[in-house]
């Protein structure tokens, strides 16, 4: 059971990430989404009494600490954090330059570690969890994608670092990776037009083995299965969960 469970989400103001969200308060936790957009956390926990919302950018670091802190303030534990928060970018070798670089490493793997390292003295008390959002290309190529797949890559190794790591101290480290999922990510985070995302999305339609993309209940649901007390002996893995995207 995941009654008064804390549960952090990074980036929970939408997709993957609120739909993990809602499916957490749903069993009783308490969870606090973060995201940039006030008024889009005002929003969601107007109508979710057990969500609540702390505006804070994944990018900064002094986020981490204050999140975390948040949570405390609320609830005075924390079980589970979610590093769900996550920039991505097509990108041909020949156009990279430094500041491409530093924005989406600076989401996906230095906003993450910060997150968990701020975390540990309360999820060591209570046996905690992170879990990490990594994708279908953390360990697949990707034409045009060498620094979003990098990026998971080392979210990846981090992942399976962290649990043996943190094993002693109680805390279990798993990660997803996520396939293609029905959200807004390929225009607000990719930064696509919508004829180039659509094309995208036809083409991943035609190479996923089940013939679709996903939506954000199919991997959330694996977020909160993670979670269960009945997960408690699976820690440094990494699950493909992509309409058998890995495997093509």
């Amino acid at each position: 059971m995941l009654d008064n469970k804390v549960v952090i989400i990074t980036g929970g103001g939408s997709g993957i990430g609120f739909a993990a969200a809602q499916m957490f308060a749903a069993k009783g936790a308490k969870v606090l989404i973060t995201g940039r957009r006030a008024e889009v956390l005002e929003e969601i926990t107007a109508k979710h009494p057990n969500i609540r919302g702390f505006v804070a950018d994944s990018s900064d670091p002094d986020s981490a600490a204050g999140t975390v802190a948040a949570a405390i303030g609320l609830w005075g534990r924390l079980d589970i954090i979610v590093n769900n928060a996550g920039a991505g970018g097509i990108m041909p070798l020949e156009h990279v330059n430094a500041q491409a670089i530093t924005d989406i490493f600076a989401v996906n793997v230095v906003g993450p570690t910060l997150l968990a390292a701020a975390a540990i003295p309360y999820l060591e008390k209570t046996n905690g969890l992170i879990l990490n959002m990594s994708s279908t290309y953390g360990s697949k190529a990707g034409a045009n994608l060498s620094l979003y797949g990098s990026s998971k890559a080392a979210m990846e190794y981090m992942t399976r670092s962290w649990a043996l790591e943190l094993a002693p101290k109680g805390i279990r480290v798993n990660a997803i990776a996520s396939g293609p999922v029905e959200t807004s990510f390929l225009q607000e985070r990719m930064g696509l037009t919508p004829e180039q995302a659509e094309a995208v999305k036809e083409h991943e339609r035609k190479s996923i083995p089940l013939g679709r993309r996903g939506e954000p209940k199919d991997v959330a649901a694996w977020i909160v299965t993670l979670s269960e007390p009945g997960m408690d002996w699976i820690t440094g893995q990494v699950i493909a969960i992509d309409g058998g995207l890995n495997v093509t």
